[in-house]
């Protein structure tokens, strides 16, 4: 899908919306001051004074404007050993995973790919680390975002993790393999365009993550980065982030759901009781589906069932 994004003056959005009265949609997001939909185009604009044409004629209907098109025009310069100078305004592919330190609930994995004209518009409808929104506002973000910008999303439930964890995989690697493939589902989507940098939300050494990959068909080399905290560096990570984060609220309510009361986060003693309950519920053997069972929470929920 075409996302186009040009900035216009207030003046120029009134006319332009002027244009598109009679295609105008009651359903705005948020930061927008309206939104249009034409057969083949959906037009958003924001109070920041971006304008975005989505769809497959986005292209036709933004030309009708491109006066004041932004472009970054400056070459990128790449420094051996260190992240592009000019990264945070570069088109990145980045990734990041979320439930890793959930006791209850799977791992997913998220590549997201941001051009830089479409940078502005993630930044107005909110995009930044996760782990600093609410999952209301996670959800209200995520639903936009899966229409904006190209994405894969990779679930690892609970029962294969355990099986992967008990033939000897570590974590890490779990994760490798799942970074990897979701960046190369993405490469495939956007193809022949390929992004200035792919940057991922670094877990473990670049060396390790290599070595965790090798026997991979195709291994992610070229202009790949690490870094921790890349959330902050790049918005294509801080929307991989939300995207990832949404799912692994919806799966959590599906686990909830199944286990016949809420289940909490983390891996807190609020764990330990909420696993007791579950054993003591429906059997030791049901949490294969439920937990990551190498956790220490498993043990002290056995112990804990046994003074239900």
């Amino acid at each position: 899908m075409t996302n186009i994004v040009l900035k216009k003056s207030k003046i120029e959005l009134e006319q332009i919306k002027k244009y598109y009265e009679n295609h105008l949609i009651e359903k705005v997001p948020q930061g927008g001051l309206f939104s249009a939909k034409t057969a083949n185009c959906t037009i958003t604009a924001y109070q920041s004074g971006k304008i975005m044409f989505q769809g497959n004629g986005a292209e036709a209907e933004a030309k009708k404007w491109d006066d004041a098109k932004q472009h970054v025009s400056s070459k990128p310069v790449y420094v051996s050993g260190s992240l592009p100078s000019e990264i945070s305004s570069m088109s990145v592919l980045g990734s990041d995973e979320v439930g890793t330190g959930d006791y209850f609930g799977p791992i997913t994995v998220v590549a997201a790919y941001v051009k830089k004209d479409d940078i502005p518009i993630l930044k107005d409808i909110g995009v930044k680390d996760s782990k600093q929104l609410t999952d209301e506002k996670i959800t209200l973000i995520a639903k936009q975002l899966i229409n904006i910008v190209p994405h894969s999303l990779l679930t690892l439930h609970n029962e294969k993790y355990n099986q992967l964890q008990q033939s000897g995989m570590s974590q890490g690697k779990m994760k490798a393999l799942l970074h990897n493939q979701a960046i190369g589902h993405v490469l495939k989507k956007i193809a022949p365009e390929k992004p200035e940098a792919i940057l991922i939300d670094q877990f473990v050494k670049e060396d390790i993550y290599f070595q965790h990959i090798k026997d991979q068909s195709a291994i992610q080399r070229d202009r790949v980065f690490f870094s921790t905290k890349a959330e902050g560096i790049h918005v294509s990570v801080a929307a991989a982030s939300i995207i990832a984060r949404y799912a692994f609220i919806r799966h959590f309510e599906k686990l909830s759901e199944a286990a016949g009361f809420t289940l909490p986060k983390g891996a807190s003693q609020r764990v330990d009781e909420a696993a007791a309950k579950l054993i003591k519920e429906k059997g030791r053997e049901s949490l294969q589906k439920f937990v990551k069972l190498h956790f220490a929470n498993t043990q002290k929920a056995i112990q804990l069932s046994k003074t239900i």
